[in-house]
Order: structure tokens, then sequence, then C-alpha cells
């Protein structure tokens, strides 16, 4: 931990590591950056590459199967007993427990060290760890490609480049439903496709075969009627102060597809009911410019983790979604090393969220839960992803995010499966799918 306090302290750099530090990667650290060893207590297993293959259960063209099935909770915390785990508990999650108990619990189960990636990946791990270099200001990196560009990050600002850049894939197609539930529990759900062609993830493809796009998303919702058949089309950049993301809306009333303008930072992220902002949208995305973001090293806290039994095909959204918050029987919490950044507004920049703090996985570079101030320095909004690892690719991303609003008392919820198909992570896309022309046909046929 001592390295760790270093690490937290330190100014943002804009250099790569030493070859001395970036053989690290193959000594006492992971390829990932996280570190191999478990914790003195055992409580944390030491990494021994994560859920690389499928589990013997799993069969080919099903929706992943729960590696972990006979696991059971280690303990329950609860708002009676969460004082004796405060030292590992985050403040959003003291929060919840405090405000949604005795009915919001957490439990506990086996930490397991599920977060893996295919053999390319780690090799441009090392790659990056020895070249990657952050733009001057800081909104953008260059010498970088596929994924993580800083495995031994060196300032806040590093750390968050890890997730947004982190490896989800080269390219992926799924179906899921949002909702924002009022406070008695109903909710209409919206059932969406989606479309992701990771361009910088592709094998063999450098940054500037890319032009500052990193990834095109496409999305169709398919109901309710009322929505169904409207598109978004992003083209998703690197440095989007240089070049902001480009974005397209098709409503079907209108049949156009029209520019859309301020889809970034504080702008609502469309038909959430002002529960999220556009940047909430994989617990972070965008520009970082808005923050000044500070390291404040690494904790061991309890975190959503394996959440295999929200993925299965029986949890329906009747199941998951309760009044106020989710039905925590569903959800698993592990012990797990969380690097912790804080991101402040910078002076004269309007957010809504005035202090931000955000936990990330050491083994994945997924931010795995936040806490959104207000101006006032209140604690509004906590929000949570939870994950597996889609050990077909092998991939560690989410499967359902959240977003809790303390005062209204109401959550926004993405990632209600309801027994669609898997995710297909090969289906054999081409950029020029992506194009607002191919789009705009394939809108009006």
């Amino acid at each position: 931990m001592g390295l760790v306090s270093l690490l937290g302290l330190a100014a943002p750099s804009l250099a790569s590591v030493s070859e001395d530090e970036a053989a690290r990667l193959d000594q006492d650290l992971t390829p990932v950056g996280a570190e191999r060893a478990g914790n003195g207590s055992g409580t944390i297993p030491a990494w021994d590459g994560g859920l690389a293959e499928p589990p013997a259960t799993y069969r080919e063209g099903e929706i992943e199967a729960d590696p972990f099935p006979d696991d059971k909770p280690l303990f329950v915390i609860t708002a009676e007993n969460a004082a004796l785990y405060g030292d590992k508990l985050t403040a959003g999650h003291r929060k919840l427990l405090e405000q949604y108990g005795p009915e919001y619990v957490m439990p506990v189960y086996q930490t397991r060290r599920t977060a893996a990636y295919p053999e390319r990946i780690y090799e441009r791990l090392r790659d990056n760890a020895r070249h990657a270099e952050l733009l001057d200001n800081g909104n953008g990196v260059r010498s970088t490609i596929a994924t993580s560009p800083f495995p031994i990050p060196q300032s806040g600002l590093e750390v968050i480049w890890n997730h947004i850049l982190r490896f989800r894939g080269e390219e992926v197609s799924f179906r899921s439903a949002f909702a924002t539930p009022t406070v008695d529990g109903s909710f209409n759900p919206v059932l969406t496709e989606y479309d992701y062609y990771f361009a910088y993830s592709e094998p063999g493809v450098s940054l500037s075969d890319i032009d500052n796009k990193i990834f095109y998303l496409k999305t169709r919702i398919m109901s309710p009627s009322s929505l169904a058949g409207t598109l978004n089309l992003v083209h998703e950049t690197l440095d989007q102060v240089r070049s902001p993301r480009l974005a397209w809306r098709y409503q079907s009333g209108e049949r156009r597809l029209r520019r859309s303008p301020n889809l970034a930072y504080t702008t609502d992220l469309p038909n959430s009911s002002s529960l999220r902002t556009v940047d909430q949208k994989d617990m972070y995305n965008g520009a970082p410019n808005q923050y000044d973001w500070r390291l404040k090293g690494k904790r061991e806290i309890y975190v959503p983790y394996n959440a295999y039994r929200l993925h299965q095909p029986s949890a329906s959204a009747d199941d998951i979604i309760q009044p106020r918050h989710i039905n925590q029987q569903l959800t698993r919490y592990e012990l797990h090393r969380v690097w912790v950044v804080e991101a402040t507004l910078r002076t004269g920049l309007d957010h809504v969220y005035h202090r931000r703090v955000f936990y990330i996985d050491e083994d994945s570079w997924q931010i795995l839960t936040t806490e959104e101030y207000d101006s006032d320095g209140n604690l509004w909004r906590v929000s949570e992803a939870h994950n597996i690892s889609y050990y077909t690719v092998p991939v560690f991303w989410t499967t359902l995010e959240l977003t809790y609003d303390l005062k209204s008392e109401r959550y926004y919820v993405d990632g209600l499966d309801d027994g669609q198909k898997p995710y297909d992570f090969e289906p054999g896309f081409r950029g020029n799918e992506f194009s607002a022309s191919a789009v705009r046909r394939s809108a009006r046929r």
C-alpha cells in the first residue's frame, strides 16, 4: 500500500512508464496492472488468469451460465450491521443502507477474480505501458490502441482513460431494456437493440487509421409502440474537445435523421426521466475536460461483481424491479481492490454534478460504483455497474447499470434482458453500416 499511496499523490504525467516499471506486468502485476497477489488476510485471492474459458455447464449459443451456482452469501450487510463493515463500504452504499433499509441489503459472497481478456489484449497492454501518453490537454491519448492505455497509472486522469478505452470486444450486438420506475415500483420498459463497432480494438488498427473515431453505436427502440422505430447513431471521438462526438436521431413520426446537438456532459440521457446524464452512460464517458481528477489510491471495498443471477433469463424485469431499489436478493457483492478517483468541477464550468467519486476495478478498469454530489456538497445520486465475465470472448463488462436518485427515491436501470438472445460478439459488422446515410436508408425501410 506504500506504492499505492505514492501513486495517489503523484501529479499527472504525460509520459509512459520506464522499461523497468513496464516489466512489472509480467512479475508482481497482472497484464492489466492489478496486483497479482491476494491480500494479507486471504479475503482477496491471488489472480490466476480469471475466467478465460467457459465453464462446463455452458452451451454454445446460450446466455452465459452462472459459473458459481453453488455459492452462498458469506454474510449480508444491512442497515443494522453496516457499522461493522464501514471501512469497506463506500459513502454511497452506506447512504443506501441507511435510507432504504431494512429492505435494502448487500449480500456478500466469496471473492472471485474472474476478469480475463484475450492474449492479444495483454500484449497491447504491455506495449501501451511503454508508449502511451496523454495529449497535452489530457483530452485524449497518443501512441496507444485496442485497450486501456495506462496499466500502471500515475494520475486520476490516466485511470479514467483506462475505463473509457478498456477492451469491450471488437463488435457486439444485443437487446436489452431500460426503465425508470416510479416510487411505487410501476414501470414501462423500453426495449432497445444495440450495435457497437469498437474501431480502436480491431486487430492491426493504428490510431491514424481511425481518424479520432474510437467506436460507433447504433440503437433502435423496439418497444413501446410510442417510441418504436426511434434510432440513434453515435460516432464516438477520442479527443472530444478538438472534435466533439457526432450524434444523429431518427424518430419515426418525423421520418428524418437529424443531428443531435449537445449529446454530452450534463445533458439528460434520452428517455431517462431526468434521472441520469449523458456522461453517466457506461458509468462515465466522453471528454474529461470539465473536471479536475485526483487519484486517491486504492481501497478494499465491497462492490457489485459476478452478477450472473441478474444476467440469467429467469431474472425478468418484474423480478428485478421493486419500489425505490432493485431486488437486492439477486445481487452479488464481493471484496475487491479498487482505484479511487475524485473529480471536482472546474471553476467557471457548468454541470449538475459538482463532485464525483469513482471506484474502478483493478482487474478490468471497469467503473463499479460512483457517487454524484450536488452544488451544495450533498450526496445526490449513487450508481452501480453489475458485471460479469462474458467468458466466450473473454471480456469483463456490465450486464446491468443503475443510478439511484436519493432525493426523488427513484432510479434508472438499464440491462433488463428478460430472456433476450445472448450478446453476439461476432455480428460481422462493416464500418460503412454506421454512416449517417446507411442508417437513414435502413430507417426508411
